[in-house]
């Protein structure tokens, strides 16, 4: 397979789905935010889950068209593990996003079953069976 074959490889599946990456904190996603801010003269959107701690439920920010996302997780993350990759399915793809999560999940562990969510209808979280963190949605 030649190199304009790989760069137009979604001509071959045509699926219609975009890969962010997704940076998970334990607490301090607020100051993250802040830092990265900085470093990359962004202005990131910011939703707060927890005024009194502080506690970030998602922030978003682009590096030339990429959003970057992060947010505080529920449970505790080490370095290392605090770094997940997000595929957005289309909305009419929801079989893909289906397949791609049965696949992944084999041999891997389901932290979030694939399913309906009060921010997506279609949504999972797993860790494939090589350690890599997945968030599979649909929007």
């Amino acid at each position: 397979m030649g190199y304009n074959e790989i760069v137009n490889h979604k001509k071959i599946g045509e699926i219609n789905m975009k890969v962010n990456p997704y940076l998970s904190f334990n607490g301090n996603c607020a100051e993250a935010v802040a830092f990265y801010e900085k470093a990359f003269n962004v202005k990131a959107v910011v939703e707060i889950a927890d005024e009194a701690n502080n506690l970030v439920a998602h922030a978003e920010f682009e590096i030339d068209g990429t959003p970057i996302m992060l947010f505080d997780a529920p449970q505790p993350v080490k370095f290392g593990d605090n770094i997940m990759i997000i595929i957005n399915f289309d909305k009419d793809e929801r079989a893909d996003a289906e397949k791609a999560f049965n696949i992944l999940k084999a041999d891997g562990n389901v932290i979030m079953e694939l399913g309906e969510t009060e921010w997506s209808e279609c949504f999972g979280l797993l860790v494939d069976k090589f350690g890599i963190q997945w968030n599979i949605c649909q929007n």
